[in-house]
């Protein structure tokens, strides 16, 4: 079902710290009711910035949310300096999210660096329905690896896989795949582009791609992410973030 609303609300920083040399964890209290699947995100104002940032939203319940973001311009770092107590207006909600009832008995997550973020949120709720997940994440260099302790608290070990190879698997995702001793039967990955299309096309099963993407609205009006698919021109951020592997044109 495609989501179509836009809800404006205030979150309330309750925490947030860094987890690496730029990677950061903010928890925010307020209402998430609007928050119904894995993958959606929120569009947060920034004081003093004319546009919102759009962040994936990491695991969420109700009345908490968990967001992860890398500090990469000015808008972030701003994020990185808000303090506990410090009120957001937030447009919550947005966008829609993974297909958590795929039938699959042996599902693969895939993330790449800060878009391993919306991929907890996905394991916690496929554990819910009885399937365990096999969890990949890829990352540049050791220094860079966040996240394996939050899959660990949910009962899933992740794979470590890194560019230089210091730390866990040496190489990208996709060598990390070919060395499971199953075949997965579905794919949930989100990263950066260059990884997704590695995973569109060099893997033979089936599978859904969270795409980043810049955005102006965040909901749909101001049709700057939009992309071609094999069906029409669609936005990501409303039409998406998520979309199939089969509806992507990778040029």
């Amino acid at each position: 079902m495609k989501n179509y609303r836009n809800i404006e609300t205030v979150y309330t920083v309750t925490a947030n710290e860094p987890l690496t040399h730029k990677t950061w964890r903010m928890r925010l209290s307020g209402d998430t009711s609007e928050l119904t699947r894995a993958g959606q995100f929120v569009n947060l104002m920034i004081d003093g910035k004319y546009l919102r940032r759009p962040i994936s939203v990491s695991d969420y319940n109700s009345g908490e949310l968990m967001l992860l973001y890398d500090v990469v311009g000015s808008g972030t770092k701003a994020m990185s300096e808000m303090k506990p107590g410090t009120e957001i207006n937030t447009l919550t909600g947005l966008g829609n999210g993974f297909t958590e009832d795929m039938d699959t008995e042996h599902p693969v997550l895939l993330g790449g660096g800060i878009g391993c973020a919306p991929l907890l949120n996905l394991a916690r709720k496929l554990l819910a329905r009885g399937i365990t997940p096999t969890v990949i994440l890829g990352f540049n260099t050791a220094k860079d690896v966040a996240m394996k302790e939050d899959f660990k608290e949910i009962g899933l070990d992740a794979i470590i896989c890194t560019v230089d190879g210091s730390d866990g698997v040496k190489g990208f995702v996709t060598d990390a795949i070919n060395a499971l001793p199953f075949r997965p039967d579905y794919f949930y990955a989100c990263g950066p582009m260059p990884m997704l299309r590695a995973v569109c096309t060099g893997l033979d099963f089936p599978g859904e791609v969270s795409l980043e993407s810049r955005m102006g609205c965040g909901f749909g009006a101001c049709m700057c992410c939009s992309i071609e698919t094999k069906d029409s021109a669609k936005r990501i951020c409303k039409d998406g973030p998520v979309f199939s592997k089969d509806e992507l044109i990778w040029k």
